[in-house]
C-alpha cells in the first residue's frame, strides 16, 4: 500500500511528467536477488525530455538512484531514500551505422550482441556474457571474455543533475577497472559502440562459447547478483574466498555460491541483510587468511531495516 504524502514533503511539488510515478514502490522483485526495501518514490521516465523535466525541478538535496534491470545490485531492506529512476521503453532503442551500433542506456547487454551477430559485425561478443544493461555497462566498465567496454566505446550521451545534456569522450569516461570516473549524479543515456565487420558464423560461435563457459562456471539459474567482489590486483577473488574456506558458507537465507564461490546466492527467503553480513564475512576472513581487502563489485543501495528513509543520503550509481 502507498504511503500518504505528508504535508510539506518534497514529494508534493514533483513537476507534472508523462512517465509513471509510484511513491514507496516495492523494489525486490525488479532485482536479480528478488530481496529489498521500497523505493520513496520510481520514476520511470516517457523519454529523455521527461527525465530532464524532473531533475530539473528536484531539490538538489533529493539523491536520486538510477537502476537498470537489477543484475548487479542490492537494495537494502529499509529502501531507498529519494528518487529511483529506471530507463525503459525509448531508452532502449538500437541504431546501427555500418559497423558502428548506437545503443541506449536501458538496451539489454545481450540484445547489443545478438544484434551485432544479426548484422555481421564482431567484437562485441562479450556483451553476452554481461547480464545487465548498457548503462550499468558504462558505469562499471563491465567486461567478461577477454573484452571491455573501455575497449569499444565512441561517445557516451549522458544527462547531468540539473537535467542538461552532455556528451562525453572515451578520454573523459576515464576508464578504470570495474569503473568509469564521471559524476555518480550524472545519468548515462546511450553509448556509441564500434565493432567490425566479422563473419556471422565465428561471431555465433564465439557467443555460444561464451553461453558455455557461463552454464559450467557460473549459477546462472539462481537467485544471484554476479560476481561479488572484484578481482584485486594480481589475483582473482573467488581464488581467495575458497583459500580463506567460504565456500558454500550460509548466513540466514543467503549462501556462497558452491559452484563459483565469488557468488552470492538467496537461497529463497533471504533478506538484504543476510546477502550483505555474508559477504562481509567472506570479507573479513579473505582480509584475516591473504591480508587482500576485497572491494564489492555488486551496486548496493539504499538503507537497512529500521533506519529512517527521511535524510537525504547520498546520489548513487546506475546497476548493471
Amino acid at each position: 500500500m502507498m504511503t500518504a504524502v505528508r504535508k510539506g514533503d518534497w514529494r508534493e511539488a514533483l513537476p507534472a511528467v508523462r512517465g509513471r510515478i509510484a511513491f514507496d514502490a516495492p523494489l525486490g522483485s525488479l532485482t536479480w536477488f528478488r530481496v529489498g526495501g521500497p523505493a520513496e518514490v520510481l520514476f520511470r521516465p516517457a523519454d529523455r525530455d521527461d527525465l530532464a523535466t524532473l531533475l530539473a525541478a528536484l531539490p538538489p538535496e533529493v539523491p536520486v538512484t538510477v537502476i537498470g534491470v537489477g543484475s548487479n545490485l542490492l537494495v537494502r531492506d529499509g529502501g531507498v531514500p529519494g528518487v529511483v529512476i529506471r530507463m525503459t521503453g525509448p531508452f532502449a532503442e538500437l541504431a546501427m551505422n555500418g559497423t558502428v551500433i548506437t545503443a541506449g542506456a536501458a538496451a539489454l547487454d545481450m540484445t547489443v550482441a545478438l544484434t551485432a551477430l544479426e548484422s555481421g559485425i564482431a567484437g562485441l561478443e562479450f556483451l553476452s556474457g554481461v547480464p545487465g544493461t548498457i548503462g550499468g555497462a558504462l558505469r562499471m566498465n563491465a567486461g567478461a571474455f577477454g573484452g571491455e567496454m573501455k575497449d569499444v566505446t565512441l561517445a557516451v550521451e549522458a544527462m547531468d543533475r540539473g537535467g542538461n545534456l552532455r556528451t562525453l569522450t572515451p578520454a573523459e569516461m576515464s576508464f578504470g577497472y570495474r569503473r568509469c570516473g564521471v559524476a555518480e549524479d550524472w545519468l548515462f543515456l546511450s553509448a556509441t559502440l564500434q565493432g567490425q565487420a566479422g563473419d556471422k558464423a565465428e561471431v555465433s560461435a564465439r557467443m555460444a562459447d561464451i553461453r558455455a563457459k557461463r552454464e559450467e562456471a557460473q549459477p546462472t539459474r539462481a537467485r544471484t547478483g554476479g560476481s561479488t567482489f572484484a578481482n584485486p590486483e594480481g589475483a582473482k577473488a573467488w581464488e581467495l574466498i575458497d583459500r580463506a574456506g567460504c565456500r558454500g558458507m550460509v548466513k540466514g537465507g543467503a549462501q556462497v555460491s558452491e559452484k563459483h564461490c565469488n557468488f552470492l546466492i538467496n537461497l529463497g527467503d533471504a533478506t538484504a541483510a543476510d546477502i550483505e553480513d555474508l559477504g562481509e564475512e567472506v570479507r573479513g576472513r579473505v582480509l584475516a587468511t591473504s591480508g587482500v581487502d576485497l572491494h564489492w563489485e555488486i551496486r548496493r543501495i539504499g538503507v537497512r531495516a529500521g533506519v529512517a528513509r527521511d535524510g537525504m543520503g547520498e546520489i548513487a550509481a546506475c546497476d548493471a
